[in-house]
């Protein structure tokens, strides 16, 4: 089983990835999407996980694979019906990943009406950076986060500008699921996704406390 590392030397194993789906009004819009009344969720497979330092490969089934910098939560304390108040207790650390998307076969399969696994969840496609504990970012909607690509801003994200913010996204998974220790959330990623091309180099970071590398391989 697949584990995310944090900066204090903790390991844990990872449960679910839950992706949260057009949660920045700005990326909905630049993709032709509405935003809808509840959040898009869907899952990658814990095979998806690719850790900080390891190069991306990109699927020879696709040829227009796009990167999507987000917030990621890791979960340290389950639960089933979580209140918003307390649903900041429940997370072990915070991190930055990338949730790669195949776009030529995300968007076949949105015009059938098909399932986004396909395209969502091949191997590496859920970068992860390591983490940092939840109280070295006690305000996580106030936080901002960047993506350079070769050396070039190419997303920045204002987690103030959520559709559904952070605690709410905590209850209404564990209202959908039972959420568990491991468990990660990728909570959303802003306007600005690209395709990627072999030879990118890519820096994510968050509030000064996380620069994460990734090279494509």
């Amino acid at each position: 089983m697949p584990s995310i590392f944090f900066n204090d030397g903790r390991e844990i194993a990872v449960g679910n990835i839950f992706c949260i789906g057009r949660n920045y009004a700005a990326h909905a819009a630049e993709l032709g999407n509405r935003v809808e009344p509840e959040p898009v969720v869907f899952l990658k497979p814990t095979s998806a996980l690719l850790q900080v330092g390891q190069a991306i490969q990109l699927p020879d089934f696709s040829s227009d694979v796009h990167h999507e910098a987000e917030l990621v939560l890791a979960i340290g304390r389950g639960g089933k019906r979580i209140d918003r108040a307390s649903a900041l207790d429940h997370v072990a650390g915070y991190g930055m990943g990338l949730d790669l998307t195949a776009r030529d076969l995300q968007t076949a399969a949105k015009q059938g009406g098909l399932p986004w696994t396909l395209s969502k969840g091949f191997d590496g496609s859920a970068c992860v950076s390591h983490f940092v504990p939840a109280s070295a970012l006690p305000k996580p909607d106030e936080s901002s986060f960047s993506l350079e690509v070769n050396g070039e801003l190419r997303q920045r994200g204002d987690c103030r500008l959520m559709v559904y913010d952070i605690p709410f996204l905590i209850e209404y998974l564990s209202t959908r699921f039972s959420l568990q220790a491991g468990d990660l959330i990728y909570t959303g990623t802003p306007a600005g996704v690209a395709a990627l091309r072999s030879g990118d180099s890519l820096l994510l970071k968050l509030d000064g406390l996380i620069e994460a590398h990734f090279d494509v391989a």
